[in-house]
C-alpha cells in the first residue's frame, strides 16, 4: 500500500505560507514574536521548518494577521496535516532527524533527479544490498543487529514511493558503481539484476556515467526534489544528499538551479537508458556470476 502525504513536506509548506504572510503584512519576525509573546527564535524555526507549529498556535498567527475565508480555512487544514505523524517518525529512535527530513521530502516529492557515486541509491537497492551496506557502518560506529534491522526496514518501505502514481524519477549512476563489490557475488549480481529489472519501469530513467567517457561533472552525490503546487502552496525545489545514516537538505535558487544544471550535464555524457541497461546485464554475466550461487 502506498501512503500518502507527508507531514515533512506540509509543515515547509506552512513554513513557506507563513513566512510570506509575514513579509506581506510588514512585519518583522521580532514585532510578531513580541505581539504573541513568543521568542523570536521559534519564529526563525518555524517559518525555516526546523519546528512545527500546533494548529491552535497556527489560529493564534492568523488571527494577528488578519487572515479569514478560503486562505485561512487553506492554513488551518495545512497545519492539521502538518500534526501528523508519517511512518519514518516510528523509527525516531533509529533515525537522525535530518534523515527523516530527507525521507519525507523524497515521500511526497512528484520528481527526483539522483546521481550517486559511490553505491547504488537507497530506492534501487536490494535488501541484502541494503544490510551488506549498513552492516558496514560498525567499523566506524557499532551498530547493534536489531538497529541494523531496523535501518534495513526502514530502507526497503521507503521504496514503496516508487509505485505511487505522479512520482517520475531520473538516475544517473557512475559506472563504477557497478564494479565495486558490496556484499557477495550473489549480491552484487541480484543487485544488478534488479537495477536492470526497473530500467522498465515507466516512471524511471536509468542511466550509466561510463569511466571512459567524457566527466563534466565532478562531485559527490545528490537528489534534486520537485514538488508540484498543492493549491495556493508552493514548495521550491529542494536538494539533499543520502548519506549512511544521515542527510542534509539546501535550498535556496542558485544552488537548486546548480544542480539542476549539474544534472542536465550528466544526462547528456551518460549511456542512453538502451545501453545502460545492456551494460548492467553484460557486467552482471562477466563480473558477478562467478560464485552466486554461494549464500550472500
Amino acid at each position: 500500500m502506498v501512503e500518502e502525504g507527508s507531514p515533512t513536506v506540509r509543515r515547509r509548506r506552512l513554513a513557506a505560507e507563513l513566512r510570506a504572510l509575514r513579509e506581506t503584512k510588514g512585519r518583522s519576525g521580532e514585532s510578531v514574536a513580541h505581539a504573541l509573546r513568543w521568542s523570536p527564535s521559534k519564529i526563525s524555526r518555524y517559518e525555516r521548518a526546523k519546528t512545527g507549529l500546533r494548529p491552535r498556535e497556527v489560529e493564534r498567527l492568523l488571527d494577528y494577521y488578519g487572515v479569514g475565508g478560503q486562505h485561512r480555512a487553506m492554513l488551518l487544514a495545512l497545519a492539521e496535516d502538518a500534526s501528523q505523524k508519517g511512518w519514518w517518525e516510528e523509527y525516531a529512535d533509529s533515525l537522525p532527524e535530518d534523515y527523516q527530513q530527507f525521507i519525507g521530502l523524497e515521500h511526497e516529492a512528484t520528481s527526483a533527479a539522483i546521481w550517486h557515486v559511490d553505491v547504488v541509491a537507497g530506492l534501487l537497492q536490494t535488501e541484502a544490498y541494503a544490510r551488506h551496506i549498513i552492516d558496514s557502518y560498525d567499523r566506524i560506529e557499532p551498530v547493534p543487529p536489531s538497529q541494523v534491522t531496523r535501518l534495513v526496514r526502514v530502507r526497503m518501505r521507503r521504496q514503496q514511493v516508487l509505485d505511487r502514481i505522479g512520482l517520475k524519477l531520473s538516475v544517473v549512476l557512475d559506472e563504477s558503481v557497478l564494479l565495486r563489490r558490496i556484499g557477495s557475488d550473489l549480491t552484487m549480481y541480484e543487485q544488478l539484476q534488479r537495477l536492470a529489472k526497473e530500467c522498465d519501469r515507466p516512471n524511471l530513467t536509468l542511466q550509466v556515467l561510463p569511466l571512459d567517457g567524457p566527466h563534466t561533472v565532478i562531485g559527490e552525490s545528490f537528489v534534486l526534489f520537485g514538488f508540484e503546487a498543492d493549491g495556493d502552496a508552493v514548495l521550491q525545489d529542494v536538494v539533499a544528499t543520502e548519506q549512511m545514516r544521515s542527510g542534509f537538505i539546501i535550498e535556496g535558487e542558485r544552488e537548486t538551479h546548480l544542480h539542476r544544471v549539474a544534472f542536465r550535464a550528466l544526462t547528456e555524457v551518460a549511456l542512453s537508458p538502451a545501453d545502460s541497461k545492456q551494460m548492467i546485464l553484460e557486467l552482471a554475466e562477466s563480473l558477478w556470476t562467478g560464485r552466486r550461487r554461494t549464500a550472500s
